[in-house]
Formats: C-alpha cells, structure tokens, sequence
C-alpha cells in the first residue's frame, strides 16, 4: 500500500504546554482512531528552535546557518503523520480527521519509496 505524509499546518506553538492540553487530547483520540493506518510521525517544537541551512555555491561551498524558519509566515509546519492508505482518497478521509484540519491545514502527499 502506499504511504502519504499527512503535513500540519496551523499556528506556531509550543504543543507541550499546558493551554494546548484540550487540543492535544484531540490528537491522541485521532491517533486512537486512525492506528491502523498510521506508520509514523511526530510534533515539532515552535519555529523559534528551528535552524535553516544552505550550502551557497552548491555540493562543497559554504555552509551558511540561519536561527528560525526560512520564511516568516501565521501557519507553520507543526507537525506529521506518515498515512499508509489504500490510495488517495483514503488518505484525505483520514487527514480530514487530524484535529489540524479544523484549525489550519494539511497538506497530503505521496511518499517516494527509497
């Protein structure tokens, strides 16, 4: 069966602390329900931990580190589910489902078997 990455996209936030409790109780009921599909994922700590790199001048130039996200924008990846679903329209009734889905987006998308 393939595998799609479910991406969530909503505020930028520490889904650790304690306002988020409700919404994150939500994730684990999703989680609960949608188990059998799921083969992977994980939350991300807000943008403020995230590090951009480049390598200007391609394979062996320069290494250039930047602190924060590359672009500044009010919806961030926040997190991911790995889906493996039947086909596509399998994954999307179960990307409907992630609590993201009702505060922000989620971008579904095929994964490359390597």
């Amino acid at each position: 069966m393939p595998t799609y990455a479910a991406l969530i996209y909503g505020e930028d936030a520490d889904w650790g602390a304690p306002e988020h409790a409700g919404q994150m109780a939500e994730y684990a009921a999703f989680g609960e329900a949608a188990g059998p599909v799921i083969t992977g994922g994980a939350a991300l700590l807000p943008t403020s931990t995230a590090t951009t790199i480049e390598v200007r001048g391609g394979k062996g130039g320069d290494l250039v580190t930047l602190d924060g996200p590359f672009a500044e924008t009010k919806e961030v990846l926040g997190g991911f589910y790995l889906l493996e679903c039947a086909d596509l329209d399998e994954a999307i009734s179960w990307a409907a489902q992630i609590p993201g889905a009702w505060h922000g987006r989620i971008e579904v998308r095929p994964v490359l078997a390597m």
